[in-house]
């Protein structure tokens, strides 16, 4: 079979290898799509060299069909049309224990700790296992992590139909974030200042704040009549829009921190006090995220075709990424064993 393995000094390499077939409570995938993310990014660049193990087949977000099944396997059967949940927790750990297994504190997350999904053929255990509905295009099915992650931080950010919601960063987080808001009846604006992006986010009908030309306080308060916004999602990961963010919540408002913050970050701690704000951390999703990702996926609320700039095979990844990373792009599949 096919792989793409990571192999160190920023280097992706297509290779051939031996597929790992099912043994007991495992079963072995047949990928059709895997999405390139941020953290992909990040394990191309050398900045997760500490924590992976190369060569790395990585990748996270994905569909395919059940190839194979371990023994003990009775819930699924060849064919069946799935994605994966990539996390896996001991059960033991004071999180776990506390019913937080999905921030367990020694979690392995798959296709990062552990090989992932670019490869043509994947064996995983059973409980990884998300079930795809009838219908649903696997092209979409692989949105389906990142739309969990979306889920999951509108839920922990507890807002209601009506709320005034600011979304900051308008990547393929972002967007989905915004839909998802917009799908539980919140106003949404989404502050990006790339034109590119702003044009097609401001085309999927959401209203758009450009930070460098406008100011963004400003026009948040003049919207929300003075109050600020009721919950603000910060997911571009900059320093200034950090600082900031605290300036555009209402009293006893809402800052979610989505974005993976390489180093520790300012931030307003006068703004926190004076309006009693309420800061929430957001970090991966539960199994009820991803089931109520594939039922969104499914029912047509994400705007999959919209997000999905490009299509490209296993050897196309480089390319990719280099568009991914000069703005180029939004989503990125790689058609592991699709047919495109």
């Amino acid at each position: 079979m096919r792989t793409a393995t990571y192999i160190g000094d920023h280097t992706v390499q297509t290779a051939e290898a031996t597929p790992v077939q099912p043994e007991r409570g495992q079963v072995q995938i047949a990928v059709a799509y895997t999405g390139l993310c941020g953290t992909d990014l990040h394990i191309i660049h050398g900045s997760m060299d500490g924590r992976v193990t190369r060569p790395l087949a990585f990748g996270h977000e994905m569909s395919g069909t059940i190839a194979a099944i371990g023994e003990s396997v009775t819930e699924w059967a060849v064919g069946d049309a799935v994605t994966v949940m990539p996390l896996q927790w001991d059960g033991s750990c004071p999180a776990c224990q506390a019913g937080h297994s999905h921030i367990c504190q020694n979690l392995v997350f798959v296709g990062i700790d552990s090989p992932g999904s670019l490869q043509e053929l994947w064996t995983v255990p059973e409980d990884l296992l998300v079930r795809l509905p009838a219908g649903i295009s696997l092209k979409h099915a692989a949105l389906a992590e990142p739309v969990a992650v979306a889920v999951h931080d509108v839920r922990r950010s507890e807002l209601a139909a009506g709320d005034k919601v600011v979304v900051v960063g308008g990547g393929p987080i972002g967007v989905l974030i915004a839909t998802v808001a917009r799908h539980a009846g919140a106003e949404v604006t989404v502050i990006e200042p790339e034109p590119g992006r702003r044009a097609q986010i401001a085309g999927l009908g959401f209203a758009t704040i450009d930070p460098r030309a406008e100011d963004q306080v400003e026009v948040v308060e003049k919207w929300t009549d003075g109050a600020g916004a009721d919950v603000v999602f910060e997911v571009s990961g900059a320093a200034q829009a950090v600082l900031g963010a605290t300036a555009l919540a209402k009293v006893r408002g809402t800052l979610v921190v989505v974005a993976i913050h390489p180093v520790p970050r300012e931030i307003d701690l006068q703004r926190l006090f004076w309006r009693e704000l309420r800061i929430l951390g957001a970090r991966v999703y539960q199994r009820t995220d991803f089931e109520e990702a594939v039922r969104l996926l499914g029912e047509g609320v994400i705007p999959a075709d919209e997000l999905i700039s490009q299509v490209v095979p296993l050897d196309g990844i480089p390319a990719a990424v280099d568009d991914l990373e000069n703005g180029r792009a939004l989503k990125v599949l790689v058609a592991v064993g699709a047919e495109e």
